[in-house]
Order: C-alpha cells, then structure tokens, then sequence
C-alpha cells in the first residue's frame, strides 16, 4: 500500500509538532514544505528532512508531489489556502481555529466537491482517553448535563502571531476557546440549540488583542458549559469536568496529556480520568486508566491518513460534524462578547 504523501503550508512550532509525529506514521511520508518566508520554508525542511521546497504554497498544491496537505497558517488565509488544495484534488487537514462557520462551510462544501477528506487538527479529540472517556460515561456517571473547562496558557510574548489582530482577529478566544468548545461537542454532544450564551474578555492593553475570557452557554434542553481561558494566569490550566446524573469525570490535562503532550514528556505518568462521586474524599476517588504509548498527535496523523481512504465514509462525515460544530459555538461566543 502506497503512503500518503503530505505537504505542510507553514513553518511554525505546530507544523514542527506534525512533522514529528508524521514520522511516527507508517502510511505517512512528509515530502514538501512551503511557507510565506522562503527562508524559514528551507530550514524547516532542513531540520525535519524534506526533500522539496516549494516558493509559494500555490506551487506545492498545484503540483502532483503530494496527496494531501497540511495547513498551519494564520486564521486569516486558511480558506483561500484549503480551498484551493480541494480545487487541486488534496486532502485537507488544517489547523484551528477557523475564520468563521460560513468560511468553514466554504472548505467542507469545496472538499465535498472535489471528492476528497477534511479534518481539522484538534488534536485531543484523537487521544485515545476521549473515546475511552465517551464509552465509560454512561455506565459510570450517567448521562452528561454539563461541561466545565479551564484552558490557560503563559504566554505573554506580544510579537508573536497571537498578538496580532489583523492575522488573529480573535486571539485567545480562536486560539484557546476552541478546545472548550470541542469539548463540549466531545462530551456534552448537544443536539439542540444554543439557548442562552455570555461572557466577557480581556483585551490587552498595547495590541487590543484578547489575552483572557470567559463564558457560559446553556442549551435549549438545559445542558450547559461554562469556560475560562487565557494567556495571563501564570501557569499552564487544562482542567476538564463532565457533570453527569451520578458522578463526575474530571482531568486536569484535556488539552495535553501530561505524558506526551507535545508541552510535556512524562513517561511515568499514566494517562486517565478521576471519577467522583457522592461524598468521597480525595482518597477515594476513583482514577480511571485510559494509557497509550504515542503522542495524541500521532494518533491523529493516522486517523488523518486512514480517512484519505474513503471522502464519503461516516468518519469523513464524523469529522465534518465535530469541526462545524465547535466552530458554530466559537462565532455564538465571539457574537455575544466581541
């Protein structure tokens, strides 16, 4: 069986994680970069061992090199950048978060056409503790009703990209409140819609872009999630809660699992989900085990290629659905507190 041939659109720390766990992936080969800076594009293929390097994205996605590509760009060229390699019959994976829903639509509908795969890089969503996580909740703690998150990051360095509200017009609400959504589509999956939603930001005070947040949405049927995150808080929180009828699941690294988390390497640390319930104490929580070997990144990368097999298959339909939705409840956000 021939390998999916990838080529990334970017040279960031985040195609740097991809092409890292490419390598990881039998029925992947990472075989072209390009990038808005040539140079960065060079010494990006330099470092991960890529043969070619393209001097604009165009010429990659029109060439017949690669099957598939990759998009690690800023949010605001993310469309014109997939729909293109649709156009050019290339699978899509590409980085969130999104321009806005009518612009995802615009990629789905452009892949749609030309017959070939759309996924969305989030990358805890292919960890193998989500899926365990979803097949336990019934049994072990009831139907979900809420969904509590804490994402936050430090990370105040105001020449980078986030900071730059031409590129990123939504910063950290983009950057960061894309994982509570997706959490919230993971685990909560609602099916009607959104009732009631609010909140605030934070802008900084020398770029206007937004540093930190928070929020709630409740949805017609009475399920709701509240949300805080943010690069201001001086430490790394990734905290999760499922709320069901009889316990609670809770994780304090939904984002990045503390093992191989592309952040963290702590290979002592065995990957789960603590379920609570009635009055336990601490001691008496329960730690559930959901361990795995590889980064989520590399789980993903898989996935990745596995769907390249088939564009009309329920997995395709699966991953049009989860992206779509998360982006969906980002704008319903966006609206009520920009």
């Amino acid at each position: 069986m021939s390998k999916l041939r990838l080529g990334i659109v970017g040279s960031g720390m985040i195609a740097g994680v991809i092409a890292n766990a490419v390598r990881q992936v039998e029925s992947i080969e990472l075989v072209a970069v390009a990038s808005r800076r040539p140079i960065s594009a060079k010494a990006f293929a330099e470092e991960h061992g890529i043969d070619q390097v393209f001097d604009t994205w165009q010429e990659m996605l029109a060439s017949s090199v690669i099957d598939a590509i990759y998009v690690a760009t800023p949010t605001a060229s993310k469309e014109e950048i997939a729909i293109y390699g649709a156009q050019n019959k290339k699978h899509l994976l590409v980085d969130k978060p999104f321009a806005s829903f009518e612009s995802l639509e615009n990629i789905i509908k452009a892949a749609k056409a030309n017959a070939v795969s759309f996924m969305d890089a989030t990358h805890f969503t292919h960890n193998p503790r989500t899926k365990t996580l979803n097949n336990l909740m019934q049994e072990e703690i009831g139907a979900p009703q809420a969904v509590r998150t804490s994402f936050f990051f430090p990370f105040m360095d105001r020449n980078n990209i986030r900071f730059n509200i031409e590129k990123e017009p939504t910063g950290a609400v983009g950057d960061m409140t894309w994982y509570s959504m997706r959490a919230i589509a993971e685990y909560l999956k609602p099916t009607v819609p959104v009732k009631t939603v609010s909140g605030g930001i934070v802008r900084d005070e020398e770029t206007n872009a937004v540093i930190r947040g928070s929020g709630v949405l409740v949805f017609e049927d009475g399920k709701s999630s509240t949300f805080d995150f943010g690069y201001n808080a001086g430490t790394c929180l990734m905290d999760l809660d499922v709320l069901g009828h009889e316990g609670v699941f809770s994780m304090s690294d939904f984002v990045l699992d503390w093992k191989n988390g592309f952040a963290f390497d702590n290979q002592e640390h065995v990957i789960g989900f603590t379920k609570r319930t009635g009055m336990q104490l601490p001691k008496e929580h329960k730690y559930i085990e959901a361990d795995s070997s590889f980064p989520q990144s590399v789980y993903m990368m898989k996935n990745f290629a596995d769907l390249t097999a088939n564009a009309k298959s329920k997995e395709n339909v699966q991953a049009q659905h989860l992206a779509l939705l998360t982006q969906q409840l980002l704008d319903k956000y966006w609206e009520a507190v920009a």
